[in-house]
């Protein structure tokens, strides 16, 4: 298994070596299902740290791919705007891109960022962790003992999915339409999930209408703890457009989504990956909370963050020119090895391991980042007293995505129980 993914590797990172600078593009979702996007970024970050990619489908952009450097671009909202869009591709359907928080400059980002907030604040969390212990006991205890079964289907998926059934305040049984929702959003067209964008949007319908429903039973009812009643109640967004309310319903499923999912997933792959990690671990539980931020990091659950210049502006000599679309390779950063010490290798109990680039930094740092590493946490504490061991079974297959760097299915077996 290890042997086939090294060759491809070796493979890729030749022909990567053999374009010319200037040609390099990392937004190739194939390469980041096969894994094998890596030399680029190593390939960038030594030669071409802000990098221009004159032809792509989605049109130019730049690649910041050094963990300083998007650090600068991240802090920066004065110059490099969120508006219009978070990711290189372009919506090509409905009335242009959806409008939502993270797709927004102060001051209408800050306040409502700070409406949906208190649902993730320390508060609400520990009111949360007995709740997500108790699923994530169960989720464990209904596993097969002895036999394969996928663990994104089994746990990644169940577990994310009733926390955020929970934060939107909506039945359990809708959980996992809630997921296909969210896997719709940044699915490409022709990849399995929609055939094309007309279908996409066809399916936006009915997630909109939806939700579109819970705002109705909420504006109508007192304030509860839930997101769509703290959006339907709050000063600073209960008059919002339908379309704006539907941006920032898709903005929390996928961030509540996509993230802790892939990442849950990625911690078994890692640990497999890396079994003297996993025999530390299970020698000491008490490295569970560095181990998931070490995850977090080596996991990279959301590849890259986009934004657009405002203004003329040089960065480290590079002239970068109003208008001009910037990708922060947050995927790169993580792996920059001058920020952190050998970065391509999984370290449960490193000094720093919250030391990364995953959730951003900045105004725009993902709000809901304490409640991920306690999913997290959580889920490990109770799979160690349970089980010796999870054993990967094969290859895992990996979203077609430049953005979403995630897994569709991971083969699993637990031989046995504690």
């Amino acid at each position: 298994m290890a042997d086939g993914n090294l060759s491809n590797l070796a493979k890729a990172r030749d022909a990567i070596y053999a374009t010319p600078l200037e040609q390099l593009d990392p937004a190739q979702p194939a390469l980041f299902q096969a894994d094998t996007m890596w030399p680029i970024f190593d390939r960038l970050r030594k030669e071409d740290p802000v990098h221009y990619t004159q032809e792509h489908e989605f049109g130019p952009y730049w690649s910041i791919t050094k963990y300083n450097d998007i650090m600068a671009i991240d802090t920066n909202h004065q110059v490099f705007s969120s508006e219009g869009g978070i990711t290189i591709a372009e919506q090509t359907a409905g009335d242009g891109p959806l409008p939502m928080f993270i797709a927004m400059d102060p001051p209408r980002h800050d306040v409502q960022r700070k409406t949906v907030s208190p649902a993730v604040s320390p508060t609400s969390l520990q009111v949360m962790e007995p709740l997500i212990r108790e699923r994530a006991a169960t989720i464990l205890d209904n596993l097969p003992i002895g036999e394969e079964f996928d663990w994104v289907d089994k746990v990644s998926k169940e577990l994310t999915g009733m926390t955020l059934a929970t934060l939107f305040g909506m039945p359990q049984e809708d959980r996992r339409q809630l997921i296909y929702w969210s896997d719709v959003v940044t699915a490409a067209p022709g990849q399995g999930l929609v055939d094309s964008i007309e279908q996409k949007m066809a399916i936006f319908v009915d997630y909109h209408a939806y939700f579109t429903k819970l705002w109705n039973e909420r504006v109508n009812t007192d304030p509860t703890g839930d997101l769509v009643s703290m959006l339907a109640h709050g000063e600073a967004t209960r008059n919002m457009e339908p379309r704006e309310f539907f941006g920032n319903i898709v903005l929390l499923t996928v961030g509540g989504n996509d993230t802790t999912r892939n990442t849950i997933s990625g911690s078994i792959l890692a640990l497999n990956q890396n079994p003297d990690q996993y025999a530390k671990l299970r020698a000491n539980p008490g490295l569970i909370p560095s181990m998931v931020s070490e995850t977090i990091r080596w996991q990279t659950p959301l590849a890259h963050m986009r934004r657009r210049a405002l203004q003329d502006f040089e960065f480290k000599g590079k002239q970068i020119k109003k208008g001009d679309k910037v990708i922060m390779w947050y995927v790169s950063g993580n792996r920059d090895d001058e920020v952190i010490d050998r970065p391509n290798d999984y370290i449960i109990d490193r000094e720093r391991p919250r030391n990364h680039i995953s959730f951003g930094f900045g105004i725009h740092r993902c709000v809901g980042n304490r409640l991920a590493e306690l999913q997290l946490k959580v889920i490990w504490e109770e799979i160690l007293k349970r089980f010796p061991t999870i054993e990967v079974t094969g290859e895992p297959k990996r979203v077609y995505s430049s953005f979403v760097k995630g897994y569709e299915t991971l083969p699993v077996i637990i031989p046995t129980r504690n």
